[in-house]
């Protein structure tokens, strides 16, 4: 006979998860899963995405030359995230998930055996092109995937995770530089291990089983128009999409045009350990700027973080920009990636709320080109600047337009203003709270 006050302490001492936590998240098998093989996928990424710029800007010494570069990993999210949106919400996504893995496989391979041979850059462009567009093809199927992993209540933790595994990629990215480089690494060394990588998803999603969704069954025009039509009729929708495609285009240049920030404002050559420690620095703090929201302030309200966000990134920005040496750049860089991060994974959070999931492929294509999609534009506009100019005034720029957009993008009030404007509306934004 089973002792009944035995069997009840034993079940008080198993741990409670908070709904919304990350710890919630992580609980789910298939989303734990997918995340761990994301972030080893991830670290091989950032390694590239850390060493081409540098390759790049050692070998032609112009900023200009790595936002072109820049513009072939992702502009295609220009041109093709509506298409992609459009096929995520049609197809098996993980089949077609595991499809783009191979196709940006590949055509790393091939950028690793023209740096190899120091190729032409017309020719490491057009490389890096097709990994664009195999990442285009690949981001709206992938956002649309993860919240089918976890149930709607753990949506926050979830974002966050994700928020962290791409900036906690940031961090171990130039660390592992750091560390290889003083023993002969070369660039192509690092662009083929990041080949290598993309077979982890590969594997987690051959072991993913993901809930069905309902398929797109709109016809014609209409299904590239669709996520339009939502923007349009979703006020909340269309004012955070808007407001990270001009967040992006006037306030993140720098993240692209790094290389050249930290020589020309703080002395720091990018070749050296103390650029990488800087970029890993700040990306340290993005990745803790994302999981706070599933941390710190899990039951907080994310359509209120956004606006403090938004503010603490312009503060931070300043501070970055008015910094002469490596130690100030060092405290305030950390400051701007927690930011940084912080807002643009609340407003996400927000976002996944108002989709059903047969719209997420579709409507992330959008957000997709907002966040990616316009960098590269800001790069080529402003990255000739730099080199004219230099680049502090980018930073005191992208500080004041931060600072606009923490008062523009009033999420909340736009809730109160039309309450049945979003699908969910207000009732939705107050279960992400619960």
């Amino acid at each position: 006979m089973t002792d009944s006050s035995a069997l009840t302490t034993e079940t008080s001492e198993l741990p409670i998860l908070r709904p919304g936590s990350a710890r919630s998240a992580l609980s789910h098998e298939q989303f734990r899963r997918i995340f761990v093989a994301s972030f080893g996928s991830n670290i091989g990424t950032w390694i590239q995405n850390v060493v081409l710029p540098i390759y790049i800007y050692n070998r032609t010494g112009k900023a200009s030359m790595v936002a072109l570069m820049i513009l072939a990993q992702m502009g295609p999210l220009l041109l093709l995230a509506i298409p992609a949106g459009v096929v995520a919400d049609a197809v098996d996504r993980r089949k077609w998930l595991a499809s783009m893995q191979i196709v940006m496989l590949s055509f790393s391979v091939v950028l690793a055996a023209l740096a190899r041979v120091d190729a032409p850059i017309w020719a490491l462009f057009l490389a890096q092109l097709g990994v664009g567009i195999g990442a285009a093809l690949n981001m709206p199927a992938w956002s649309a995937l993860l919240p089918s992993l976890v149930p709607h209540h753990d949506l926050p933790g979830a974002m966050s995770l994700n928020s962290a595994l791409i900036n906690g990629s940031r961090v171990i990215g130039p660390i592992f530089v750091a560390l290889f480089s003083p023993l002969g690494a070369k660039a192509w060394h690092f662009f083929a291990f990041n080949a290598v990588t993309y077979l982890l998803v590969v594997w987690a999603l051959q072991r993913t089983t993901a809930a069905t969704h309902q398929r797109d069954t709109s016809r014609g025009w209409q299904r590239f128009t669709f996520a339009l039509r939502v923007a349009r009729d979703r006020p909340v929708v269309r004012r955070l999409i808007l407001t990270l495609a001009l967040y992006s285009l006037i306030s993140l240049p720098y993240i692209g045009l790094f290389p050249a920030v930290a020589e020309l404002n703080f002395g720091i050559d990018d070749s050296s350990s103390v650029y990488k420690w800087l970029y890993a620095t700040w990306a340290l703090g993005a990745a803790l700027g994302g999981l706070a929201l599933g941390t710190i302030f899990v039951g907080r309200d994310p359509r209120v973080m956004i606006r403090w966000g938004f503010t603490a990134n312009a503060v931070a920005m300043v501070g970055f920009a008015a910094s002469r040496s490596a130690v100030p750049a060092f405290i305030t860089g950390f400051a701007l990636g927690v930011s940084y991060f912080f807002t643009t994974t609340a407003m996400s959070t927000v976002l996944q709320g108002r989709l059903a999931p047969h719209e997420r492929g579709r409507t992330m294509a959008l957000w997709f080109m907002s966040f990616g999609g316009t960098v590269p534009i800001g790069n080529i506009v402003f990255g000739p600047l730099v080199d004219r100019f230099g680049a502090r005034w980018l930073l005191f720029l992208g500080a004041a337009w931060a600072l606009v957009l923490a008062w523009w993008c009033n999420t909340r009030a736009l809730d109160e203003r039309y309450p049945s404007g979003d699908v969910g509306g207000t009732a939705a934004a107050t279960q992400l709270n619960a």
